[in-house]
Protein backbone atom coordinates (compact mmCIF):
# COMPACT_ATOMS: atom_id res chain seq x y z
CA UNK A 1 0.00 0.00 0.00
CA UNK A 2 1.37 3.48 -0.92
CA UNK A 3 2.03 5.71 1.94
CA UNK A 4 0.32 8.91 1.74
CA UNK A 5 2.90 12.16 1.76
CA UNK A 6 2.58 14.90 4.37
CA UNK A 7 4.34 17.89 2.92
CA UNK A 8 5.89 20.19 5.62
CA UNK A 9 6.80 23.56 4.72
CA UNK A 10 8.83 26.01 6.85
CA UNK A 11 10.67 22.77 7.94
CA UNK A 12 13.48 24.42 10.02
CA UNK A 13 11.48 26.70 12.17
CA UNK A 14 10.26 25.32 15.91
CA UNK A 15 7.54 23.41 14.56
CA UNK A 16 8.62 22.18 11.61
CA UNK A 17 11.57 20.80 13.69
CA UNK A 18 9.14 18.96 16.10
CA UNK A 19 7.19 17.62 13.69
CA UNK A 20 10.48 16.11 11.93
CA UNK A 21 11.50 14.58 15.18
CA UNK A 22 7.58 13.00 15.44
CA UNK A 23 7.72 11.95 12.15
CA UNK A 24 10.06 9.14 12.88
CA UNK A 25 7.35 7.42 14.91
CA UNK A 26 4.59 7.73 12.09
CA UNK A 27 6.26 5.43 9.50
CA UNK A 28 2.78 5.23 7.93
CA UNK A 29 3.26 8.22 6.47
CA UNK A 30 5.99 9.64 3.67
CA UNK A 31 6.99 13.15 5.23
CA UNK A 32 8.72 15.63 2.92
CA UNK A 33 10.11 18.56 4.48
CA UNK A 34 10.92 21.82 2.60
CA UNK A 35 12.06 25.24 4.13
CA UNK A 36 12.74 27.98 1.75
CA UNK A 37 16.04 26.34 0.16
CA UNK A 38 13.98 23.51 -1.34
CA UNK A 39 10.66 26.13 -2.26
CA UNK A 40 10.15 29.50 -1.96
CA UNK A 41 6.55 29.35 -1.00
CA UNK A 42 6.04 33.37 -1.99
CA UNK A 43 6.95 32.00 -6.09
CA UNK A 44 4.04 30.95 -7.19
CA UNK A 45 5.22 29.33 -10.41
CA UNK A 46 7.84 27.06 -7.96
CA UNK A 47 4.62 26.10 -5.56
CA UNK A 48 2.55 24.91 -8.31
CA UNK A 49 5.32 23.02 -10.33
CA UNK A 50 6.54 21.55 -6.68
CA UNK A 51 2.84 20.48 -6.09
CA UNK A 52 2.37 19.06 -9.80
CA UNK A 53 5.87 17.00 -9.49
CA UNK A 54 4.74 14.98 -6.22
CA UNK A 55 1.47 13.02 -4.92
CA UNK A 56 0.79 15.36 -1.81
CA UNK A 57 -2.14 14.75 0.38
CA UNK A 58 -1.33 17.24 3.24
CA UNK A 59 0.28 20.14 3.30
CA UNK A 60 1.09 21.63 6.90
CA UNK A 61 2.28 25.14 6.18
CA UNK A 62 4.17 26.44 9.24
CA UNK A 63 6.52 28.84 7.05
CA UNK A 64 5.62 32.39 8.39
CA UNK A 65 6.99 35.79 8.96
CA UNK A 66 7.07 35.93 12.72
CA UNK A 67 9.36 38.83 13.84
CA UNK A 68 6.56 40.92 15.00
CA UNK A 69 8.22 44.17 15.71
CA UNK A 70 10.33 44.31 12.44
CA UNK A 71 6.82 43.30 10.68
CA UNK A 72 6.19 46.83 11.28
CA UNK A 73 8.75 48.00 8.95
CA UNK A 74 8.80 45.01 6.68
CA UNK A 75 5.53 45.10 5.56
CA UNK A 76 5.76 43.84 2.18
CA UNK A 77 8.02 40.82 3.07
CA UNK A 78 5.63 39.87 6.04
CA UNK A 79 2.69 40.57 3.52
CA UNK A 80 4.31 38.22 0.59
CA UNK A 81 5.24 35.51 2.97
CA UNK A 82 2.13 35.41 5.33
CA UNK A 83 -0.75 36.36 2.72
CA UNK A 84 0.73 35.68 -0.98
CA UNK A 85 2.66 32.55 -0.10
CA UNK A 86 -0.33 31.33 2.44
CA UNK A 87 -2.66 31.91 -1.21
CA UNK A 88 -0.24 29.81 -3.50
CA UNK A 89 0.17 27.14 -1.14
CA UNK A 90 -3.76 26.58 -0.88
CA UNK A 91 -4.42 27.56 -4.29
CA UNK A 92 -2.04 24.33 -4.88
CA UNK A 93 -3.46 22.24 -2.39
CA UNK A 94 -6.98 23.19 -4.14
CA UNK A 95 -5.92 22.36 -7.67
CA UNK A 96 -4.37 18.96 -6.48
CA UNK A 97 -7.68 17.76 -3.84
CA UNK A 98 -4.59 18.34 -0.91
CA UNK A 99 -5.84 18.86 2.25
CA UNK A 100 -4.21 22.21 3.72
CA UNK A 101 -3.63 22.95 7.36
CA UNK A 102 -1.79 26.45 8.45
CA UNK A 103 -0.62 27.79 11.62
CA UNK A 104 -2.07 31.46 12.30
CA UNK A 105 -1.93 33.34 15.49
CA UNK A 106 -3.34 34.80 18.97
CA UNK A 107 -2.45 38.10 17.31
CA UNK A 108 -5.45 38.45 14.92
CA UNK A 109 -6.98 39.54 17.94
CA UNK A 110 -7.02 42.98 20.37
CA UNK A 111 -6.58 41.85 23.81
CA UNK A 112 -9.64 43.58 24.44
CA UNK A 113 -12.01 40.55 26.03
CA UNK A 114 -11.54 39.04 29.60
CA UNK A 115 -12.58 35.85 28.88
CA UNK A 116 -10.72 33.34 26.15
CA UNK A 117 -11.38 34.15 22.57
CA UNK A 118 -13.58 31.86 20.54
CA UNK A 119 -13.45 30.97 17.23
CA UNK A 120 -16.27 32.61 16.72
CA UNK A 121 -15.39 36.21 18.33
CA UNK A 122 -14.35 39.03 15.63
CA UNK A 123 -10.43 39.37 15.33
CA UNK A 124 -9.20 42.97 15.46
CA UNK A 125 -5.44 42.79 14.97
CA UNK A 126 -3.63 44.92 16.71
CA UNK A 127 -0.23 45.39 14.47
CA UNK A 128 1.41 44.51 10.88
CA UNK A 129 1.83 41.02 11.89
CA UNK A 130 -1.20 40.37 13.22
CA UNK A 131 -3.32 41.65 10.23
CA UNK A 132 -0.90 39.62 7.39
CA UNK A 133 -1.84 36.31 9.60
CA UNK A 134 -5.62 37.32 9.83
CA UNK A 135 -5.35 38.30 5.84
CA UNK A 136 -3.44 34.76 5.31
CA UNK A 137 -6.23 33.25 6.85
CA UNK A 138 -8.74 35.02 4.65
CA UNK A 139 -6.19 33.81 1.62
CA UNK A 140 -6.25 30.08 2.52
CA UNK A 141 -10.30 29.85 2.69
CA UNK A 142 -10.67 31.98 -0.07
CA UNK A 143 -8.94 29.82 -2.93
CA UNK A 144 -9.30 26.06 -0.98
CA UNK A 145 -12.72 24.51 0.92
CA UNK A 146 -10.40 21.58 2.54
CA UNK A 147 -8.61 24.17 4.87
CA UNK A 148 -7.74 23.76 8.85
CA UNK A 149 -6.59 26.48 10.06
CA UNK A 150 -5.15 26.63 13.78
CA UNK A 151 -4.35 29.53 15.62
CA UNK A 152 -1.65 29.07 18.63
CA UNK A 153 0.47 31.54 20.97
CA UNK A 154 3.39 32.22 22.54
CA UNK A 155 5.07 28.85 20.92
CA UNK A 156 8.68 28.00 22.35
CA UNK A 157 10.27 24.65 21.84
CA UNK A 158 14.18 23.14 21.79
CA UNK A 159 14.54 24.16 18.34
CA UNK A 160 14.86 27.91 16.82
CA UNK A 161 14.87 31.25 18.53
CA UNK A 162 11.67 31.32 21.89
CA UNK A 163 11.09 32.68 24.91
CA UNK A 164 12.48 29.91 27.02
CA UNK A 165 15.82 30.07 25.76
CA UNK A 166 15.95 33.75 25.70
CA UNK A 167 15.33 33.48 29.40
CA UNK A 168 17.97 30.65 29.61
CA UNK A 169 20.40 32.27 27.59
CA UNK A 170 19.72 36.26 29.38
CA UNK A 171 19.36 34.63 32.58
CA UNK A 172 22.87 33.32 33.08
CA UNK A 173 24.66 35.80 31.30
CA UNK A 174 22.89 38.95 33.36
CA UNK A 175 21.57 37.88 36.27
CA UNK A 176 18.95 40.02 36.38
CA UNK A 177 16.03 40.39 33.80
CA UNK A 178 13.26 43.24 32.98
CA UNK A 179 9.99 40.88 32.43
CA UNK A 180 6.47 42.48 31.16
CA UNK A 181 3.92 41.44 33.66
CA UNK A 182 0.44 43.03 32.44
CA UNK A 183 0.57 41.24 29.09
CA UNK A 184 -1.67 37.53 29.35
CA UNK A 185 -2.05 34.78 27.33
CA UNK A 186 -0.93 30.72 27.31
CA UNK A 187 2.55 29.09 26.31
CA UNK A 188 2.45 26.35 24.33
CA UNK A 189 5.14 23.78 23.55
CA UNK A 190 5.26 23.27 19.70
CA UNK A 191 6.06 19.16 20.29
CA UNK A 192 2.25 19.35 21.88
CA UNK A 193 0.78 20.71 18.93
CA UNK A 194 2.47 19.09 16.81
CA UNK A 195 0.92 15.93 18.40
CA UNK A 196 -2.27 17.73 17.78
CA UNK A 197 -1.83 18.33 13.76
CA UNK A 198 -0.53 14.52 13.50
CA UNK A 199 -4.42 13.83 15.29
CA UNK A 200 -5.93 15.59 13.47
CA UNK A 201 -4.73 14.07 10.43
CA UNK A 202 -5.40 10.68 11.54
CA UNK A 203 -8.70 11.76 12.03
CA UNK A 204 -9.59 13.74 8.71
CA UNK A 205 -7.90 10.24 7.04
CA UNK A 206 -10.46 7.98 9.02
CA UNK A 207 -13.18 10.10 8.64
CA UNK A 208 -15.96 9.17 5.94
CA UNK A 209 -15.62 11.37 2.84
CA UNK A 210 -19.48 12.61 3.06
CA UNK A 211 -18.67 13.91 6.60
CA UNK A 212 -15.03 15.29 6.24
CA UNK A 213 -16.16 19.01 5.09
CA UNK A 214 -17.07 19.36 9.23
CA UNK A 215 -13.38 19.11 10.01
CA UNK A 216 -12.56 22.26 8.00
CA UNK A 217 -12.09 25.15 9.48
CA UNK A 218 -10.38 27.80 12.34
CA UNK A 219 -9.21 26.06 15.22
CA UNK A 220 -7.55 27.47 18.64
CA UNK A 221 -4.79 25.09 20.32
CA UNK A 222 -2.58 26.60 23.18
CA UNK A 223 -1.31 24.26 26.18
CA UNK A 224 -4.15 24.58 28.98
CA UNK A 225 -3.86 27.13 31.85
CA UNK A 226 -3.00 31.13 31.66
CA UNK A 227 -0.02 33.46 32.66
CA UNK A 228 1.69 36.72 31.84
CA UNK A 229 5.30 36.63 30.24
CA UNK A 230 6.35 37.13 33.32
CA UNK A 231 5.00 34.17 35.31
CA UNK A 232 6.59 32.28 32.26
CA UNK A 233 9.50 33.04 33.21
CA UNK A 234 9.74 33.00 36.59
CA UNK A 235 8.53 29.20 35.82
CA UNK A 236 11.58 29.06 33.00
CA UNK A 237 13.80 30.39 35.93
CA UNK A 238 12.48 28.11 38.73
CA UNK A 239 12.97 24.79 36.92
CA UNK A 240 15.90 25.32 35.19
CA UNK A 241 17.40 26.44 38.69
CA UNK A 242 19.17 29.77 36.97
CA UNK A 243 20.20 32.61 39.68
CA UNK A 244 18.32 35.03 37.37
CA UNK A 245 16.34 38.16 39.73
CA UNK A 246 13.32 39.12 37.95
CA UNK A 247 11.78 42.53 37.47
CA UNK A 248 8.00 43.14 36.40
CA UNK A 249 7.46 46.02 33.83
CA UNK A 250 4.60 47.18 32.26
CA UNK A 251 3.85 46.81 28.35
CA UNK A 252 4.62 50.77 28.35
CA UNK A 253 7.72 50.19 29.46
CA UNK A 254 8.78 49.23 26.27
CA UNK A 255 8.72 51.02 22.76
CA UNK A 256 7.42 48.17 20.99
CA UNK A 257 4.38 48.12 18.64
CA UNK A 258 1.06 46.95 20.37
CA UNK A 259 0.40 43.81 21.23
CA UNK A 260 -2.85 42.31 22.76
CA UNK A 261 -2.71 42.89 26.42
CA UNK A 262 -5.15 39.45 26.94
CA UNK A 263 -4.97 36.31 24.30
CA UNK A 264 -6.15 33.30 25.81
CA UNK A 265 -7.94 31.09 23.28
CA UNK A 266 -10.68 28.82 23.71
CA UNK A 267 -9.46 25.47 22.99
CA UNK A 268 -13.07 23.59 23.25
CA UNK A 269 -13.84 23.03 19.95
CA UNK A 270 -10.86 21.56 18.77
CA UNK A 271 -10.82 19.38 22.06
CA UNK A 272 -14.23 18.35 21.50
CA UNK A 273 -14.10 18.00 17.32
CA UNK A 274 -10.69 15.89 17.43
CA UNK A 275 -10.35 14.73 21.23
CA UNK A 276 -7.20 15.75 21.76
CA UNK A 277 -6.04 16.01 24.98
CA UNK A 278 -4.55 19.02 25.80
CA UNK A 279 -1.37 18.89 28.94
CA UNK A 280 -1.33 22.55 31.39
CA UNK A 281 1.90 24.29 29.83
CA UNK A 282 3.84 24.01 33.32
CA UNK A 283 3.79 20.46 32.58
CA UNK A 284 5.56 20.56 29.43
CA UNK A 285 8.06 23.35 30.05
CA UNK A 286 9.10 20.76 32.43
CA UNK A 287 9.43 18.09 29.95
CA UNK A 288 10.89 21.02 27.31
CA UNK A 289 13.46 21.75 29.60
CA UNK A 290 14.17 18.12 30.96
CA UNK A 291 14.31 16.24 27.95
CA UNK A 292 14.70 18.68 24.88
CA UNK A 293 18.75 17.87 23.44
CA UNK A 294 18.74 21.96 22.46
CA UNK A 295 17.91 23.06 26.25
CA UNK A 296 19.69 20.73 27.62
CA UNK A 297 22.87 21.83 25.88
CA UNK A 298 21.78 25.45 27.07
CA UNK A 299 21.40 24.17 30.68
CA UNK A 300 24.53 22.92 30.87
CA UNK A 301 26.59 25.98 29.86
CA UNK A 302 25.12 27.00 32.89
Amino acid sequence: MNKKTILITGSLGQLGSELKELSEKHDVYHFIFIDIAELDITNEIAVQKFFQDHQIHVCINTAAYTAVDAAESNQELAYKINVNGVRYLASACAQQDVLFMHISTDFVFDGTKSIPYTEEDIPQPLNIYGRTKLDGECAAFGVCKKSIIIRTAWLYSCFGKNFVKTILEKGKERGKLSIVYDQIGTPTYAKDLARALMQIIEMHNTTEQDKKEMLYGIYHYTNEGCASWYDFAQSIIEYSGIACALMPVTTQEYVTPARPAYSILNKKKIRERFGITIPHWRESLKKCLASGESCQKVKNML
